[in-house]
């Protein structure tokens, strides 16, 4: 997948489509509660696109327990649309994490996790949705 934006709707359409909270997280980048959401245990195998779009963000395989109280993934699934973007505020400098499909708030990577990669894709579980892995026949 291209890593360019293809997903063109108004403000209008965002808020028609998604929840309160979907569009405060999606939209308005905002935060959900810590531990509030049951993709932070999930330990099923899929993956997990954006919720905006559908665009692939993260595989289950790099899915691991942080302590954070939000999803979190060490790596991006191949073929993501994750895109980082430099997040400035008074006091810090973040990586925020959008889908770059169609620019979507997905969380912030920090550079706090495990190997190989060291990197922390902390995600709200609101602004993804999972599809789980076919089983074998």
């Amino acid at each position: 997948m291209s890593k360019t934006s293809n997903t063109q709707k108004s403000e209008q359409d965002w808020r028609r489509e998604l929840g309160e909270l979907e569009y405060h997280v999606l939209r308005q980048k905002g935060t959900e509660r810590a531990f509030s959401h049951p993709y932070n245990d999930q330990q099923a195998q899929g993956q997990y696109v954006c919720k905006g779009c559908g665009a692939p963000l993260f595989s289950s395989t790099h899915k691991y327990e942080s302590g954070s109280g939000w999803p979190s993934f060490f790596d991006e699934a191949p073929e993501s649309a994750v895109e980082l973007q430099v997040q400035r505020t008074f006091f810090a400098r973040k990586l925020e994490i959008v889908c770059a499909a169609c620019q979507s708030h997905i969380g912030h990577m920090f550079e706090d996790g495990p190997q190989p990669t060291g990197k922390r894709y902390c995600t709200n579980g609101t602004a993804l949705s999972f599809v789980p892995q076919p089983e074998d026949d």
